[in-house]
């Protein structure tokens, strides 16, 4: 209710703008002044010179203007004739505010419609390819409209917005929000440098402190480095210096991020029929693992001094288990050595007999002989020794379970979290399409007047596009995203923890491919110039160390997030350096 009462406010606000824009044209200040009364075109600043009539003049699209007043003064552009329009530093000002916040409103629509979708459709492709395009739809929409409109000149100089939208979005996520859930989720490490969840008591310790995440987090890190490909191909004959080729680079660059966005999109949709092999074949190593520790408690040491399987421990095991003294094991005395395990974990007992007997039965007789159990048992105390990194005598049998049991927690976590069920499935669909409509034509709407407003602020401060655009638009793009990301984060735990950065990892990556493939498109079909070679290597230069960091190391520590914060000023400071002071541009 209150969101809705704001949003009319914000309204009124628009309303009230407009009427005074229209009838206070006389009262207005206006930027330039004009001694003929007959209209001639809009002259804007290219945020670096004053207006001279001896420079070329940059034309506005001709969409709809408020003519010159009755003293001859200045044009006003007004985006589908109806949304107010100003040419003052704290009118603009007001307006990247309510459009940022609009925007804003369109990103949460689409997060909490994606998430309702989610849980009504589960992943696959609706987590695989719907959410993922959704959720970069915002930074989709305005690096779009930012080089679509206008003439070939207007859309060079407007599209500096889609690439200070593109740099800023991915620099936001992998400095600030990177190194903040770091803080909000750090945890004591414990002496094997592995977080533990829920407690934190040693204050700001820059290397007690830290978070762990799993391995499919580091794979999702790998995946984001490997989407830089695109940026390298376009970049190509300005690294060359070659004076042709510049145009079909950022063709090829375009159509390879495309590509890319496929490809990752079906990774996305077969992921959930990958982590259900996964779980399966952790809950049979878990089965393996209880048998070893068990029966390592019972007949001593299954490994011997070196490394080797102890065979005369494990023919005690295979005499113990042979109930009727045939020298054969049959499904029933198996199925009597998993029940004795007490295993905390739901199992399917007969399939797990079922799985032992495939993978011993040699001679396929549904029954084992000495040999064959031997040989089996032997298999697995090898994998086990493989497993835990040593052939310790002692503690083999006891880590390998372990480390099993720990895994299988993990996946069974998530397994868990993503199959919730959802009562009245009907009516939360329903609300999820109206959520993603609602923000999608929000979306659509406001971008436009956003990229206007950017555009028409740096005229009138004279502060460069891309740098607006670089802080300001990533705020209205990506806030929802960094709000639920810090949330989950601050709950101290593995799991959220590597969710958390999966989807920081997981977004960089649609900005990688999405995003980027549609701004490439737009340079490729508009004709215009690829002159960022800055904004590129700080992109580069932001994903790969950050995205070393989360590849390598399963745990980060609390020191890194300095890494990661002093990465955003340090990019804003190489832009200026390079494009101003040096001239890349």
């Amino acid at each position: 209710m209150a969101s809705l009462n704001v949003m009319r406010l914000l309204l009124t606000a628009l309303l009230v703008l407009q009427c005074g824009l229209a009838h206070g044209a006389g009262r207005k200040r206006f930027i330039f002044q004009r001694p003929e009364m007959e209209p001639t075109p809009l002259v804007i600043s290219d945020g670096l010179h004053g207006f001279d009539s001896r420079r070329p003049m940059m034309l506005l699209r001709d969409v709809v203007s408020v003519k010159p007043n009755s003293f001859g003064e200045s044009y006003c552009e007004q985006t589908y004739g109806v949304l107010p329009c100003t040419k003052t530093v704290y009118g603009n000002l007001f307006l990247l505010v309510v459009y940022g916040f609009l925007m804003f409103k369109a990103a949460s629509l689409l997060s909490d419609g994606s998430e309702l979708l989610l849980s009504v459709m589960g992943p696959g492709i609706v987590g695989g390819l719907v959410l993922p395009i959704l959720g970069a739809l915002p930074d989709t929409l305005l690096i779009f409209v930012s080089g679509i409109s206008g003439s070939k000149e207007t859309a060079q100089q407007q599209v500096v917005i889609g690439m200070g939208l593109l740099a800023g979005s991915t620099v936001m996520l992998l400095t600030a929000l990177w190194g903040a859930c770091l803080v909000v989720g750090k945890c004591d490490l414990s002496s094997e440098s592995v977080a533990i969840d829920s407690k934190d008591t040693k204050g700001f310790s820059l290397f007690g402190l830290g978070v762990t995440v799993d391995e499919s987090t580091r794979k999702a890190s790998w995946i984001m480095m490997a989407t830089i490909v695109p940026f390298i191909i376009a970049q190509i004959p300005l690294i060359f210096n070659l004076k042709s080729g510049k145009h079909a680079s950022v063709l090829v660059a375009c159509i390879v991020a495309l590509l890319s966005l496929l490809g990752y999109c079906l990774f996305q949709i077969f992921e959930p029929s990958v982590q259900k092999r996964r779980l399966a074949f952790l809950k049979h190593r878990h089965i393996i693992s209880s048998i070893l520790a068990e029966e390592q408690k019972r007949y001593g040491v299954l490994v011997k001094a070196n490394g080797q399987p102890n065979e005369a421990a494990i023919h005690k095991v295979f005499e113990t288990l042979d109930e009727d003294n045939d020298q054969y094991l049959s499904k029933g005395e198996l199925h009597g050595l998993i029940i004795g395990l007490n295993i905390d974990q739901e199992i399917d007992i007969k399939e797990s007999v079922d799985k032992i007997m495939f993978e011993f039965d040699v001679e396929q007789d549904n029954r084992l002989t000495r040999q064959e159990f031997t040989n089996g048992m032997s298999k697995w105390i090898r994998m086990a020794t493989s497993t835990v990194g040593h052939a310790n005598d002692d503690s083999v049998a006891t880590d390998f379970h372990k480390k099993s049991k720990e895994e299988l927690e993990a996946l069974m976590d998530s397994d868990e979290e993503s199959s919730t069920v959802v009562e009245n499935k009907c009516k939360v669909y329903m609300k999820a399409c109206l959520l993603l409509l609602g923000g999608a034509v929000m979306a659509g709407v406001f971008a436009d007047p956003l990229v206007d407003a950017v555009d028409n602020f740096s005229d009138a401060t004279n502060i460069p596009s891309f740098f607006i655009s670089f802080i300001a638009m990533p705020l209205a793009t990506n806030s929802s995203e960094a709000i639920s990301a810090l949330i989950f984060a601050s709950r101290k735990k593995k799991r959220t923890a590597s969710l958390t950065y999966s989807e920081i990892y997981g977004a960089v990556t649609m900005n990688n491919t999405l995003c980027l493939g549609v701004f490439l498109a737009i340079v490729y079909m508009r004709g215009l110039d690829w002159n960022f070679s800055a904004e590129v290597l700080v992109i580069l230069v932001v994903i790969i160390v950050t995205g070393i960091m989360g590849s390598i190391y399963t745990t980060l520590k609390l020191w890194r997030c300095a890494i990661a914060f002093l990465l955003y000023p340090l990019s804003l400071v190489m832009v200026y350096v390079l494009d101003y002071i040096l001239g890349w541009t």
